[in-house]
């Protein structure tokens, strides 16, 4: 079992910048790949960035070049830095972690952007 906690939500001003964490309760050095996804207030999802063991990462077209993925295993943190943050990008953020053939979910956070 993971458990995954989210932080670092809120309002922001488009243009902004948020940063999300997302601390993991047992050693993120034995997790596979981690990764950050958002469900928007229609209810769809998009999978923003991922982050597998060996440190590679992917992104969304629709953040590529905003948003930054990282991991560190040392704290057993997940992080994602969002900049020049669009009204687009309002969501709700969540954490999730692949172990041993199961995949963990946060909570989530809101993130809003206002106009």
């Amino acid at each position: 079992q993971v458990q995954l906690v989210e932080s670092g939500g809120g309002l922001v001003q488009a243009g902004g910048s948020l940063r999300l964490s997302c601390a993991a309760s047992r050693s993120t050095y034995i997790m596979d790949d981690m990764a950050w996804y958002r469900q928007f207030p229609d209810k769809s999802r998009e999978l923003v960035a991922r982050i597998t063991s060996a440190g590679d990462t992917n992104y969304a077209e629709s953040v590529k070049g905003r948003f930054t993925i990282s991991r560190d295993n040392a704290k057993n943190m997940l992080y994602l830095q969002m900049n020049s943050l669009k009204p687009e990008d309002t969501a709700v953020y969540y954490c999730l972690a692949d172990f041993y053939r199961a995949t963990y979910w946060g909570q989530g956070t809101q993130v809003t952007v206002s106009s």
